[in-house]
C-alpha cells in the first residue's frame, strides 16, 4: 500500500491534499513539520504541540548523534518515549547541518558571512563521508551514509532520511555536478545498509532520497530520475534553492514536475522552507510536507507571525508602537496568548524584559498562526477552492 493516500487535486496547479501514513499514525497533507531538533520544540511540551494541530515534528540526526547519541536514546525505547511525543517523527539525515558548518546559512553563504571558525569545522568530505569538529567539545566525529541511517534506525524514526552532502549556492556547475552524483552512490549505501538491518514490523520506517543539482535544471532532472528509480518511499528536495524566491520556486517546479511524471504518488518534502508565501508556492507547486525553524525562531526574537504580506507576515512586538497596544496579536487567533486576552503591550514588555514567557506565548502564537495556514490550504483543495483561498492568503485575509 502507498504511503500517501492522496484524497484530492487542484486541476490549475500540481498542488494535492491527503493522508501520510506511518508506523505513528496519519499526518494529513499538506503539512507543516515543527522542528524539534534536539528532542524539544523550542519551549513547549509534546502535548501542547499536538494541542496545536500537529501530527509530525522533526529530530535532527546530526545534534541527536553529538549529544546526548543515539544509542542513549534508543535505550530510551527511541526518540517518541524519549521526549514524550506519541506521534509521527521524521529526521533530517545531518547533511545540511555539514552545510552550515562549512558555509552557515544559505543567506549567510550568498552574503559571504563565512566565519574562520565555519572554515575550520569540516575538516574533509569524500566518498567515505564528512569528517568535522564536533561543536560541543572540539572532538573529530565521523559522518557517513551508514552512520547517519543506523543513528536515526536508533531513533526509531518513523521517516529516515538519505545522507547527502547539501551544496553550497556559490560552487561551479562541475562541483555540483560531481556532488550530486556522490550523493546519489551516498544514497544507493544507504539503502543496502537498511536492506541488512530491517525494521522491526512493529515500527518500520519509511525511507526517503534527497534531490540535490543546485540550480541547474537538468542536474535536478536527472537526480529527481536518479531517487525515484532507488525506488525511495518518498523523495525530500533538498540543497541550495537559489539566490532569491523567484529562483527556488523554479527549482522546485522543476523537481515536481519530474515527480508528476514519474512517481506522482510518492509523498515528496520540502526541506528547510516554511516562509508564508513560501507554504502557499510550495503548496501549488505540489509539496506534501514542509520542515522549518521559521516559526520558533522568529518567536525567540519577540517576532509574531500575522496576516501582512506587506511586513512579511512578521509584528515585532518589542517595537515602540506596541508598548501601549492593548490589541491582541491577531483578533480570532485560538492560541493562548491571544484567546488568552493578552495585549501586544504585555507582550512587548515580556519581549523587551527578555521573559521567557514571552517566547513560550509567541511560539504558540506562531505555531497556531502556521497551522491555521495550512488548515486554510488543506481544506481548500478538498472543497475544489484553492484558487480562491490562496489568493485569500496572500492578501492578508
Amino acid at each position: 500500500m502507498p504511503a500517501l493516500r492522496i484524497a484530492a487535486t487542484d486541476r490549475s496547479t500540481r498542488a494535492r491534499a491527503g493522508v501520510l501514513r506511518t508506523a505513528h499514525g496519519s499526518v494529513r497533507t499538506p503539512a507543516f513539520v515543527p522542528l524539534a531538533t534536539t528532542g524539544s520544540v523550542r519551549g513547549l511540551g509534546p502535548d501542547e504541540v499536538a494541542e496545536l494541530g500537529y501530527e509530525m515534528v522533526l529530530g535532527n540526526t546530526f545534534h541527536l548523534f553529538l549529544r546526548p547519541g543515539g544509542e542513549l536514546v534508543e535505550r530510551f525505547g527511541g526518540l517518541h518515549r524519549f521526549m514524550g511525543w506519541k506521534r509521527s517523527i521524521i529526521s533530517d539525515s545531518g547533511g545540511f547541518q555539514v552545510f552550515s558548518m562549512g558555509h552557515g546559512t544559505v543567506a549567510d553563504e550568498i552574503k559571504g558571512s563565512r566565519s574562520e571558525a565555519r572554515e575550520g569545522a569540516i575538516l574533509s568530505i569524500d566518498e567515505e563521508g564528512v569528517r568535522f569538529r564536533s561543536y560541543i567539545d572540539g572532538s573529530t566525529r565521523f559522518l557517513s551514509p551508514e552512520i547517519s541511517v543506523a543513528v536515526q534506525a536508533q531513533l526509531h524514526s518513523d521517516i529516515v532520511l538519505a545522507f547527502d552532502e547539501c551544496t553550497p549556492f556559490h560552487v561551479d556547475r562541475e562541483y555540483t555536478a560531481r556532488s550530486t552524483e556522490r550523493t546519489h552512490r551516498w544514497l544507493a549505501r544507504a539503502i543496502r545498509w537498511r536492506a541488512a538491518n530491517p525494521d522491526p514490523p512493529d515500527r518500520r520506517s519509511l525511507f526517503y532520497g534527497i534531490v540535490q543539482g543546485g540550480v541547474h535544471e537538468d542536474l535536478r532532472i536527472g537526480s529527481t530520475e536518479a531517487v525515484v528509480a532507488s525506488g525511495a518511499d518518498g523523495i525530500a528536495i533538498g540543497g541550495s534553492l537559489g539566490r532569491d524566491k523567484a529562483q527556488m520556486h523554479e527549482v522546485v517546479g522543476w523537481t515536481t514536475r519530474e515527480l508528476d511524471r514519474l512517481a506522482p504518488e510518492r509523498p515528496r518534502h520540502l526541506l528547510g522552507i516554511g516562509e508564508i508565501d513560501d507554504l502557499i508556492r510550495g503548496v501549488e507547486l505540489g509539496i506534501d510536507t514542509f520542515d522549518c525553524a521559521m516559526p520558533t525562531r522568529l518567536a525567540r526574537h519577540g517576532v509574531a507571525l500575522v496576516p501582512d504580506p506587506a511586513a512579511r507576515w512578521r509584528l515585532a512586538v518589542d517595537r515602540p508602537d506596541c508598548r501601549e497596544d492593548r490589541a491582541p496579536l491577531l483578533e480570532g487567533c485560538p492560541c493562548p496568548a491571544c484567546a488568552g486576552g493578552l495585549s501586544r503591550g504585555y507582550l512587548h514588555h515580556l519581549a523587551r524584559t527578555g521573559e521567557l514567557t514571552g517566547a513560550r506565548l509567541l511560539t504558540l502564537h506562531n505555531l497556531t498562526f502556521v497551522a491555521g495556514v495550512m488548515e486554510r490550504l488543506r481544506a481548500a483543495l478538498l472543497d475544489g477552492r484553492l484558487a480562491e483561498v490562496a489568493a485569500q492568503l496572500r492578501a492578508g485575509d
